[in-house]
């Protein structure tokens, strides 16, 4: 089965750790629900919420593209009552978007910029006043 961030899947709790707990989601594939995300709040003892070979449905909160490791959230299907029609899915991971390959052009487009302006300085510090 191939996995989507975003994605609601069902698993089984393989194991729980003081920082979270494993999940399998079937054919050898196996996520991760770290403690700040099996609910909303802080979270003393993940004992609390999830106990080994309970079902559970998650969302897909990440997928590391190099080593495949899987981030599961609970707390995106929680309701919070805000008085108005349930939240879901509040994780914004601003650091990744895999809709959007821009790679380094970035950097390339404002390299020569930086290099004028290091250049400048230079020459500033240089010349006496």
């Amino acid at each position: 089965m191939a996995f989507q961030i975003g994605q609601k899947v069902t698993g089984r709790v393989t194991g729980i750790q003081p920082y979270g707990a494993f999940v399998s989601l079937g054919g050898h594939r196996q996520g991760l629900i770290h403690i700040s995300e099996c609910h909303c709040g802080y979270v003393k003892d993940i004992h609390d919420y999830l106990k080994v070979n309970e079902e559970v449905n998650v969302v897909i909160l990440d997928i590391d593209e190099y080593t495949g490791k899987i981030s599961l959230s609970l707390r995106c299907l929680e309701h919070v009552d805000l008085g108005s029609e349930p939240i879901e899915h509040q994780h914004r991971h601003y650091w990744t978007n895999h809709r959007i390959n821009i790679g380094f052009e970035p950097i390339d487009e404002r390299l020569a910029g930086w290099k004028a302006e290091a250049l400048n300085n230079l020459d500033q510090e240089k010349t006496p006043s």
